[in-house]
């Protein structure tokens, strides 16, 4: 009886040593350099030799069916411990404060901000730093200018009124570089868009890109549904509307119009003009989008579009019949150049139907190409005069009705810049002389833009 239970005890003894001699391998089996172990190299390596090829001082994994889960990978870190390890804002300061500190920085300098490192890029490359500017009235608004040149090219220039500096721009993409006849609209404040034309070899286009004032870049945008150049463009509760113009085709004058929203990113039709035009004068006022333009038989036509009921209809009034270009409505109020510089403008008053007010510098420049006004646009509660040479002037419109007479309204006017404006009469006069007074380049379309 005692033999057996040593026989008995030597085998348990025995068997309890093979388990663990077993158990002992498979743990020695499992331990494998996984940082290196070939079968996360390529599954197909069957050797250590053909894994050194790949990745030196590899490891022969004893156990290649064993689940890939097992072998350790770099963990990411969370999202909240990221923002705990990474550098703050600005040192010594917790990120909230940083930003409240960074939202005050003129916008002159946020493209030397953006090089400081990656997380300032990011925060001024996102929507939140510019949309806590503009909640907190830190938003600016400089005014973008682009122009053709003798040669046909389409350059663009960006001007910050408050230190009164030119500013520079990425290049514009190559199919608006000699387009012809596209249309220029701000969307959201910071998003100016380019839509439509003709470009010199393709013909008219559908295509639609735009500029973000926030991140400095070019981006794409759908297309428009139908091919078109030379039309009308406005923009009413942010959404972009197109009608009329010209196509390549039998009816080359268009009747259509459509309506791209933002917040769908997509087109829609509209419904189509009482005839078809080629605009050369659009404006919203009070809510309706106004157009005057040559109709298919190379009249003079002029509709009216009121987005609420989508309905178009001729008009024939006082507004329209005095109504000239540049022209551009701030606060109730439609304005237009009278004369050929912008020197004076003309106020429509609604309850006489006429333009019978006006708004007088007093101080006329010339009737020379260069000196021509170009543009008429709000900016910063004002009207903003764009002349082809660049010079542009101030008028504060809303203290206008304290200057009832024109001898009193000189004050309003305000030059900010003054780039080829101050040509001496000498200097013209010799250029007429010499038929070398041709204009050089020309505006084609101006904006203001918000950051």
């Amino acid at each position: 009886m005692h033999l057996s239970t040593t026989v008995t005890v030597a085998r348990a003894n025995t068997i309890e040593r093979g388990y663990c001699w077993k158990a002992i391998v498979a743990v020695k089996r499992l331990r494998v350099d996984t940082t290196a172990c070939f079968c996360r190299v390529d599954a197909g390596l069957k050797t250590v030799a053909g894994a050194k090829r790949f990745v030196p001082g590899t490891k022969l994994c004893l156990q290649p069916d064993i689940k890939p889960s097992i072998h350790p990978t770099r963990q990411k870190t969370p999202r909240g411990d990221r923002n705990r390890s990474q550098s703050p804002l600005l040192p010594g300061l917790p990120d909230d404060l940083a930003i409240a500190c960074l939202i005050r920085v003129p916008r002159v300098e946020h493209r030397k901000l953006r090089l400081v490192c990656k997380r300032w890029y990011r925060l001024l490359a996102g929507n939140f730093f510019y949309s806590l500017r503009k909640s907190l009235g830190n938003a600016e608004e400089w005014i973008y200018i682009m122009k053709r040149d003798r040669d046909g090219k389409i350059s663009w220039h960006a001007f910050d009124p408050i230190y009164q500096l030119w500013q520079p721009l990425p290049p514009i993409p190559k199919e608006y570089s000699e387009a012809l006849g596209f249309g220029c609209a701000v969307l959201s404040g910071c998003h100016l868009y380019l839509f439509g034309g003709k470009d010199p070899i393709k013909g008219s286009m559908r295509r639609v890109i735009f500029y973000s004032a926030r991140t400095n870049k070019w981006h794409r945008a759908p297309d428009m549904l139908r091919r078109r150049h030379f039309f009308g463009s406005c923009v009413i509760n942010n959404c972009l509307y197109v009608a009329g113009g010209e196509n390549e085709g039998v009816h080359r004058s268009l009747r259509s119009a459509e309506v791209y929203d933002p917040n769908k990113n997509r087109w829609s039709f509209i419904s189509d003009m009482s005839t078809a035009m080629v605009p050369f004068i659009g404006v919203v006022y009070e809510g309706k989008w106004f157009l005057k333009g040559i109709g298919s038989h190379r009249q003079v036509v002029s509709e009216v579009y009121q987005p609420e009921n989508d309905i178009w209809r001729p008009v024939y009034d006082g507004m329209v019949a005095g109504w000239r270009n540049p022209s551009a409505s701030l606060n109730g109020q439609l304005y237009a150049v009278e004369c050929k510089d912008g020197c004076k403008l003309r106020v429509y008053e609604e309850k006489n139907d006429s333009w019978s007010k006006h708004i007088d510098s007093k101080m006329h420049l010339g009737n020379s190409k260069a000196l021509e006004a170009a543009a008429l646009v709000p900016l910063n509660g004002k009207l903003c005069i764009i002349r082809n040479n660049m010079s542009i002037s101030l008028v504060d419109v809303s203290k206008c009705d304290d200057a009832s007479s024109a001898s009193t309204a000189e004050h309003l006017w305000e030059t900010i810049t003054g780039k080829g404006q101050f040509k001496t009469l000498v200097t013209n006069f010799l250029l007429n002389l010499a038929g070398r007074n041709r204009l050089k380049s020309h505006i084609v379309h101006c904006q203001v833009l918000q950051a």
